[in-house]
C-alpha cells in the first residue's frame, strides 16, 4: 500500500478551532472526501472551503437517506450499510496509490460518520484519525457557563432515544448534553419537564458557526430547530458560590 486514508476532525464548526495538524493536512491534500446530504454543499466542506487547493480532487459521499426514513427501520439500516460498504471499497482502492483526507465535523470517534468506514477499512488500508474538538464542547463554551463542576456526572444522550429512556438517564445525571435534537426537540422538552430540569436547560443552535444562537430552552418553540442544535443542562457540583451558601446556612443553624 502506497497511500493511506486520513480522517481529520474539524472541530465544532469555526475553522479557527481546528487543530494545526488538521489545517496543514487539508491545505496540502490532493484528494479530499466528505459526507453530505444529496443536493447540499456539505457542512464539512463549508468549514474548510477556503483551505482546499484549487486543483484538489474532491469526493462527495452523499448519504442515500437522512430523515426520509425512520432511523431504526430495516430500510434505513440497509441503505446506510450499502452506502458505507460502497465508500469503504472506493477509498480502499484509492489508497493503494494516493493519500485521501476525509473530513469529519467534531471528533471522528465521537458519533462521527467516519466510524462506519473505519471499521470496514481495517486490514484493507492504512488509516489515521486526527482528533477534533467536539461539537458539544463548542456549544457549552458558547453559553459561557462551565458544564461540570467538582464530581458532577455528565451524560450525553441522543434525542432519538425513546422518551422513557431519556427520562431514565436524565434522572441520574448531574449535567446533560442532548444531541440530535431537531425534530426530537418536543420529546426532549417533555423529558426534561418530567425530571424538573426544563428551567435549567439551554438550546444552542449552530454553536461556533455563523448564525449561532444561545437561548434558554423555555424561551424557544419546537417549530424550527435545526439539525446542528444541542440541548445542555449544566451541572452544579461543588461550585464556589454554592459552597459559600451551604457554609452560611450551617453557621446560621449553629447560632
Amino acid at each position: 500500500m502506497v497511500g493511506k486514508i486520513i480522517c481529520t476532525g474539524l472541530g465544532p464548526g469555526d475553522p479557527d478551532l481546528m487543530s494545526v495538524r488538521a489545517d496543514r493536512l487539508i491545505r496540502n491534500a490532493a484528494h479530499i472526501a466528505y459526507f453530505r446530504k444529496a443536493g447540499r454543499a456539505g457542512q464539512a466542506r463549508r468549514i474548510v472551503a477556503d483551505m482546499i487547493a484549487p486543483d484538489a480532487t474532491e469526493y462527495a459521499m452523499e448519504y442515500p437517506v437522512t430523515t426520509e426514513l425512520p432511523f431504526d427501520s430495516p430500510a434505513y439500516r440497509d441503505a446506510l450499510a450499502h452506502f458505507y460498504d460502497d465508500w469503504a471499497d472506493r477509498l480502499a482502492l484509492l489508497a493503494r496509490d494516493v493519500d485521501i483526507v476525509v473530513l469529519c465535523e467534531g471528533d471522528p470517534f465521537f458519533y462521527g460518520s467516519f466510524m462506519h468506514l473505519h471499521s470496514r477499512l481495517q486490514g484493507r488500508a492504512e488509516v489515521e484519525v486526527i482528533p477534533g474538538i467536539t461539537g458539544m464542547t463548542g456549544c457549552w463554551n458558547a453559553t459561557d457557563i462551565p458544564i461540570t463542576w467538582g464530581d458532577d456526572v455528565l451524560s450525553v444522550l441522543m434525542g432519538t432515544l425513546p422518551e422513557a429512556d431519556l427520562v431514565r438517564h436524565m434522572q441520574s445525571a448531574d449535567a446533560l448534553v442532548v444531541m440530535k435534537t431537531g425534530r426530537n426537540l418536543p420529546k426532549v422538552r417533555r423529558a426534561l419537564a418530567a425530571v424538573n430540569r426544563l428551567a435549567d436547560a439551554w438550546l444552542v443552535e449552530r454553536g461556533t458557526m455563523p448564525g449561532q444562537r444561545v437561548m434558554r430552552l423555555e424561551d424557544t418553540g419546537d417549530e424550527d430547530c435545526p439539525y446542528f442544535a444541542i440541548v445542555l443542562v449544566h451541572g452544579q457540583g461543588r461550585r464556589p458560590e454554592i459552597q459559600a451558601e451551604r457554609r452560611a446556612a450551617i453557621n446560621m443553624v449553629g447560632t
